[in-house]
């Protein structure tokens, strides 16, 4: 019997990246690889890698070059490059760093085993298509052991709004959604493994339009009502979702499925609608609004996040007090908020910045008010009955870290239970970015 080999994946970005990952790891499976966190003991070394932050290739570059030690002192160690990055840059890795010895795009990665086989003859392995094939389902999966509680599973792929500030398009393809019943295969295979929250994710996860049963194309809102139907899947998640694809259906689901959680991240970018037309959003700061006032109506308490680009080009001052002021009649209780950095190849690249001065003063300026509502709205759950399903150990004797329904990090006291539990919990402290209850 051959000896089992070492697979190290470091995973850089977004939920997408580590669900990508951990299908990397069950192909590599297949191939006769088990993980490890001890990169010095691997025999083949990953980077899944992310586009959407500044230099993210150089950043990728400093990292290979750190592994040049590890590969004199074991030449057979062999080196791969995956994901966004790898489908954007292509032979120009191979080119910069000789020692890599396989790049994949993020569609392709089915096809690891075949290119690990390459390699091992002393060739390079390169693959940055769009296969028409399903990798999903071409994967071949190691047996697969018990979950976390709570896991990611993509359901969609690609966008084609093309954000003018937006490598995704190019890196990750156009819009493409799973069907059905590949899906629901997939979340009951989780649930058997111990899963009991699944967060769907996508690109644009609410353009999700795979095919039904019947050969029909269903919406998002068709799929989260199929899930419900699963037996012990208590709740359900989907990240990351666009505002002009907030359809009827998925707004009045929020308020009529009790395993939807009510929590919502639904990006704006900017309150300018100048500037949202400048980054070809589609949509307007009003018309955002509205979606949000018609989501409320249908579950009052939902907790909303959403992520934010200051410094675009040409934005002004009264630009981004527009956008402060839309954040102050939103009241979010989480966000993400970025700089404007320049991305090779995308409309904005070309366009003249604004002064890097005036743009970091603008988002410490907008970071401090979303830190100030996502203070107040964690103050506001003290004292309320929240529902939390316990994730692991907490650094305390007998507690449990888990998170409520409105994805709120709580540390819980008394005895809670064992991972996997979902238990009612009475709010007792709000923390810097969580908080304490103990068990009802």
């Amino acid at each position: 019997m051959s000896e089992t080999k070492k697979l190290f994946i470091k995973t850089y970005g977004c939920q997408m990246n580590v669900y990508d990952s951990e299908r990397m790891a069950e192909a590599m499976g297949g191939a006769g690889y088990e993980t490890t966190t001890a990169i010095e003991d691997a025999d083949m070394i990953l980077l899944n890698t992310c586009h959407i932050r500044e230099k993210a290739a150089e950043k990728v570059y400093s990292e290979l070059g750190r592994f040049k030690g590890l590969k004199e002192a074991k030449p057979d160690l062999k080196i791969g490059v995956a994901g966004c990055v790898a489908q954007a840059e292509g032979e120009e890795i191979v080119r910069r760093q000789p020692m890599v010895d396989l790049v994949v795009g993020p569609q392709a990665y089915h096809r690891l085993p075949e290119m690990e086989e390459k390699i091992r003859t002393g060739a390079r392995a390169l693959d940055t298509d769009f296969p028409e094939e399903d990798k999903f389902e071409l994967l071949k999966s190691r047996p697969k052991g018990k979950r976390a509680p709570a896991a990611f599973l993509t359901v969609q792929e690609g966008c084609d709004k093309f954000c003018a500030f937006c490598v995704v398009p190019y890196t990750r393809g156009a819009e493409v959604s799973r069907p059905v019943d590949r899906v629901l295969s997939e979340a009951r295979d989780l649930v058997d493994r111990g899963v009991r929250e699944i967060t769907l994710l996508g690109q644009n996860v609410n353009a999700y339009h795979g095919e039904g049963r019947d050969g029909r194309s269903r919406s998002l809102a068709d799929l989260v009502w199929e899930l419900d139907k699963v037996e012990g899947l208590e709740r359900i998640r989907f990240t990351t979702s666009h505002p002009n694809d907030m359809q009827d259906d998925l707004i009045a689901a929020h308020g009529e499925c009790k395993k939807l959680m009510p929590y919502l991240h639904l990006p704006v970018q900017s309150g300018s609608d100048k500037i949202l037309k400048r980054m070809n959003r589609s949509h307007t700061a009003e018309s955002y609004l509205r979606v949000i006032e018609r989501i409320r109506a249908a579950r009052p308490d939902i907790l909303l996040s959403g992520d934010f680009i200051v410094g675009f080009p040409e934005e002004t001052e009264e630009d981004f007090q527009a956008t402060l002021d839309l954040i102050k009649e939103v009241k979010y209780g989480q966000a993400y908020s970025f700089k404007y950095s320049t991305r090779p190849g995308t409309p904005a690249a070309e366009r003249p910045l604004v002064d890097d001065a005036e743009a970091s003063d603008r988002l410490q300026r907008l970071q401090a008010l979303i830190t100030q509502q996502q203070r107040d709205i964690q103050n506001s759950m003290v004292g309320r009955e929240v529902s939390v399903l316990l994730e692991k150990t907490g650094r305390l004797e007998g507690q449990m870290v888990g998170k409520s329904e409105y994805l709120h990090a709580v540390h819980v006291g008394g005895n809670p239970g064992a991972v996997g539990d979902i238990v009612r919990t009475r709010i007792v402290e709000s923390l810097t970015n969580s908080l304490a209850g103990v068990r009802i």
